[in-house]
């Protein structure tokens, strides 16, 4: 039997306009209602990932920035692995010799130096992936989360380094440049105490090594005395594989590469056909 639910965000809950569909609010709910816990693992912070949440109308524990921190459904941080500052400052200098756009990820939010490169490059990506999506509907949905403050603006990441009330959690490099990503990724190698893992093939996540989803997930359950065996984790990308590792059951997203689906137990629809409210359903 199934107790608890982890759902990843970007690919799984949320669908190419970054909204959670009325099939998967719905069966959120209803799991909810019959006492299964859900929870969010996402790479987004926790105020971009509780946004997406009240737009729904859900509330839900998150863990939140790839396992970065663990939070109750009332908002309290129950546990968090930041990136040691220098470290942060070693990763950042490597990924800026490189000429990545990366945005850094700290307990109060997102931050970007570059507000006009933030919007061309994650709606070129969007586009890239789904070209079946009006443009100009992809950058009023970029420039929304830019202005509804889930990114903001810093002119130097050194504000934050050196910000004794700033945790770095995570630095988010993204090109359309597969080469340049695997130089920024080679760059980052040499630094210890860092994982690097990937949420989509245009983009690199880097946090401190403790900060996985499987890690995070693996905490929580253990603190609601529900077992991995009575867990099932949704997931689209590698940033998943940890939890797919543990769980008792792991679903792929239709939209999933095929080594993400080859390990996991089940292949759920798309997150554009609602994949997940299926897979949550198929065990209510």
């Amino acid at each position: 039997m199934i107790k608890c639910i982890a759902t990843d965000m970007d690919g799984t809950l949320l669908n190419t306009m970054q909204e959670i569909t009325e099939e998967n609010r719905k069966a959120i709910m209803a799991a909810q209602e019959k006492g299964i816990e859900v929870v969010v693992a996402t790479g987004r912070s926790y105020q971009q990932a509780t946004h997406a949440l009240a737009d729904a109308g859900l509330t839900c524990p998150v863990i939140c920035v790839n396992g970065a921190e663990i939070r109750t459904r009332e908002g309290e941080v129950v546990d968090a692995f930041p990136i040691d500052k220098n470290l942060a400052r070693g990763a950042a200098s490597k990924l800026a010799k490189t000429g990545v756009y990366f945005e850094v990820y700290t307990n109060q939010g997102a931050y970007t130096v570059d507000v006009d490169q933030a919007v061309t490059i994650l709606a070129d990506i969007v586009l890239s992936t789904n070209p079946q999506v009006d443009p100009d509907e992809v950058r009023a949905a970029v420039q929304a989360r830019l202005s509804d403050g889930l990114v903001h603006k810093i002119e130097d990441y050194e504000l934050l380094f050196a910000d004794e009330d700033q945790k770095i959690y995570k630095l988010l490099a993204f090109s359309l440049d597969a080469d340049k990503l695997k130089e920024a990724e080679e760059a980052l190698s040499s630094l210890e105490d860092l994982t690097v893992t990937s949420s989509g093939h245009d983009n690199i996540e880097i946090t401190h090594r403790d900060a996985q989803k499987g890690i995070a997930l693996e905490s929580f359950v253990k603190a609601k005395g529900i077992s991995l065996a009575e867990t099932m984790a949704i997931g689209d990308n590698y940033n998943d594989v940890t939890m797919f590792e543990r769980v008792g059951k792991a679903v792929a997203m239709g939209n999933a590469n095929f080594e993400i689906k080859a390990l996991c137990d089940e292949v759920t629809d798309t997150n554009e056909e609602s994949g997940v409210a299926k897979a949550i359903l198929s065990v209510l």
